[in-house]
């Protein structure tokens, strides 16, 4: 039996499309946050353009930037309301409704980006990943993109200490939000077509957003000569895509298939392009003139204290499955941490 769900403005189409020649081809409209860079392009059509070549252009994604269809940073709800039947974006925007989604989206206690895609594909992370999706939204994950440390912050100042956060208006989101204000800083949530604009004005002392090679084309070193490291709120990142439950079920076992196929690529391909992108884009960051401030170890060390605190209280106040996950990846990281017995490039 065919059955018939919402892909478009006026679109229903038959969702079975398999490889068969004669099947229908089907245009999925796809809500994002990003208004631009490389989460758009590298990312969401990214993934696009790896469903469209492996289902032989049968499946295709129609990706529209921020704002376009529903909110920047509720593309959650905007599938859940058949507004859209599929999204892209990053799963710690929903924290304030469920906070379980920055252990999957990567915040401040994250492994680091090598151990966070073996715990996501090897250890049980993505299953974990899409039961919690599906049991607490109902929407379909998939991992869509992935990349390792972020620049801690483009600020106006250097910052070195807790001393130098203290109320300083800083634009950040997910976990980091509420761990930077538990150390003093006066913390801001804005999404990425607002960042730039925030920083030029005066409205925020300082920003975060991602790493060099992502940060670069935004143009944050014309607004803001200092640049802090290491990326102690968010060592590494996996954005997300989501599709309607009626979407997902609507495609045969084989598309499915081919789709999951095209996520997981989009993953690797992307942590691997992006941060071999950093290494240029730090030497441009210092050609425009700006300074890389090294984070004290003072400030490191509070920022993982605080960290724990705030994870060991959400593993008691923000429900059964923030806990699950938490555990899952904590022995996870106590297994891949034996590594350094004889791995080489862990100094």
């Amino acid at each position: 039996m065919t059955r018939r769900v919402f892909v478009g403005a006026t679109l229903s189409a038959p969702f079975l499309v398999g490889l068969n020649p004669a099947a229908a081809q089907t245009t999925i409209r796809m809500a994002t946050s990003w208004s631009g860079g490389v989460h758009l392009e590298a990312y969401a059509r990214g993934f696009a353009k790896e469903v469209e070549s492996l289902t032989q252009g049968r499946v295709r994604f129609q990706v529209f930037p921020a704002g376009t269809i529903g909110s920047a940073l509720k593309v959650t709800e905007t599938v859940q309301r058949r507004i859209a039947p599929a999204g892209h974006h990053w799963s710690g925007y929903d924290w304030g409704i469920d906070k379980t989604s920055v252990l999957v989206g990567g915040y401040a206690g994250s492994p680091g980006i090598e151990a966070f895609i073996h715990w996501l594909y090897e250890a049980g992370g993505l299953k974990l990943w899409q039961d919690w999706r599906m049991e607490r939204f109902g929407v379909v994950a998939l991992p869509c993109g992935a990349h390792s440390d972020e620049i801690h912050m483009h600020s106006r100042k250097p910052v070195r200490t807790i001393a130098d956060l203290q109320g300083l208006k800083w634009r950040t989101s997910g976990a980091s939000a509420e761990i930077a204000a538990s150390l003093g800083a006066s913390t801001v949530i804005l999404a990425g077509g607002e960042v730039y604009q925030a920083l030029e004005r005066g409205l925020v002392d300082a920003i975060e957003w991602a790493t060099p090679s992502i940060n670069y084309p935004f143009g944050f070193q014309r607004i803001s000569k200092y640049a802090m490291l290491p990326g102690v709120h968010q060592p590494s990142a996996l954005q997300e895509c989501i599709l309607s439950k009626d979407l997902w079920e609507s495609f045969d076992a084989r598309t499915r298939s081919l789709i999951e196929l095209a996520a997981r690529s989009t993953t690797i391909n992307s942590w691997m392009q992006i941060n071999y992108q950093d290494t240029e884009a730090l030497e441009k960051f210092r050609a425009d003139g700006v300074e890389f401030v090294r984070l004290d170890d003072s400030y490191i060390e509070a920022w993982r204290r605080a960290t724990r605190e705030w994870t060991d209280r959400q593993a008691e106040t923000a429900g059964p499955w923030f806990k699950r996950v938490l555990d899952h990846q904590r022995a996870f990281e106590e297994r891949w941490n034996l590594s350094r017995v004889y791995r080489t490039d862990l100094r």
